[in-house]
């Protein structure tokens, strides 16, 4: 990080992105049955599974589990090898997990009287639990979590502001961006824009990623992260945004620079870097290929695709 108190999110509008990035979250998200509970004991089965699992996998596992165990009190009292064949059938990974899972409950009945723990530094005392799912239930289920710093997380803030690779300071940058209080939409939102829109192979305009407008990789077109060492050769190139000309003006007799702009790039300024010139120079390309004729009328400039 920067010398002194400066921070990657020095110059970002943080109440805008705050706003943007829950709305986007809240309009349309992946459904996975322990995002619609606040049961600890649910969303510890759903962490625990998820970590050597693909979430789509979890599902089945985690309603049968459930099913079969639907109360600490009831894992408590199963037979460990029960679970453990239980956790080997689902192909869910470590059978320690398991073990770690069936005490876990039985200090949930014993030690704690059969309520969980209800911040991180409690619920790090169950088995088995680290801090990064001590976190992470404390927020699902609680409300009362800091802020989750995952590979995926990683990844958002490395690209969208060129937060350094460094624990530390994804740490600080994550909790910095997460409102107060917010920890469970927050944390479900921030892992689902890195779980379907800034995936290792980004997918920004496609999941219609709320960040564009403030996101680094998207403005520079390098999608490099400390999980990604070699940046897709497409994304952000003049290549790209020719395709996207091409597909705004499929729909269209004729579009103004300034009504395609926006098509093509989120933070279209006509005046600015990414503005008319630069839009023009992307149109003269595609006019020397013969795929676009482009027009000077008395009401500006029109661009539309030539037609065989």
């Amino acid at each position: 990080m920067s010398d002194g108190d400066s921070s990657p999110l020095d110059d970002v509008p943080l109440a805008d992105v705050r706003e943007a990035l829950v709305s986007w979250y809240m309009a349309d998200h992946r459904s996975f049955p322990w995002r619609e509970t606040t049961d600890p004991y649910e969303i510890l089965v759903s962490e625990v599974m998820s970590q050597q699992t693909q979430l789509g996998r979890v599902v089945d596992a985690w309603e049968g589990f459930l099913e079969r165990w639907p109360t600490t009190a009831a894992l408590a009292a199963a037979n460990r090898s029960d679970v453990v064949a239980f956790w080997t059938s689902h192909s869910l990974g470590y059978n320690n997990r398991a073990k770690y899972l069936h005490e876990a409950a039985q200090q949930v009945e014993d030690e704690f009287d059969g309520e969980f723990p209800t911040d991180p530094d409690g619920l790090s005392e169950l088995m088995g639990v680290g801090p990064y799912t001590a976190n992470a239930v404390a927020s699902f289920a609680f409300d009362n979590g800091d802020a989750v710093v995952d590979t995926n997380v990683k990844r958002v803030l490395y690209r969208a502001f060129d937060v350094p690779d460094d624990d530390a300071a994804f740490e600080a940058a994550a909790q910095e961006l997460m409102p107060d209080g917010a920890s469970r939409v927050w944390n479900n939102a921030i892992m689902e824009l890195g779980g379907v829109a800034c995936e290792k192979t980004p997918a920004c305009d496609e999941a219609g990623c709320p960040w564009r407008p403030w996101c680094h990789a998207y403005e520079t077109g390098d999608f490099t992260a400390p999980d990604v060492p070699t940046q897709p050769s497409f994304e952000g190139s003049r290549r790209q945004f020719r395709g996207r000309i091409v597909n705004a003006l499929k729909d269209h007799d004729d579009l103004s620079l300034d009504e395609l702009g926006p098509k093509v790039r989120v933070d279209y300024v006509p005046d600015g870097t990414h503005g008319r010139e630069w839009l023009r120079g992307l149109l003269d390309d595609l006019a020397d290929d013969g795929l676009v004729d482009v027009e000077e009328t008395e009401e500006g400039l029109f661009a539309r695709l030539r037609r065989s």
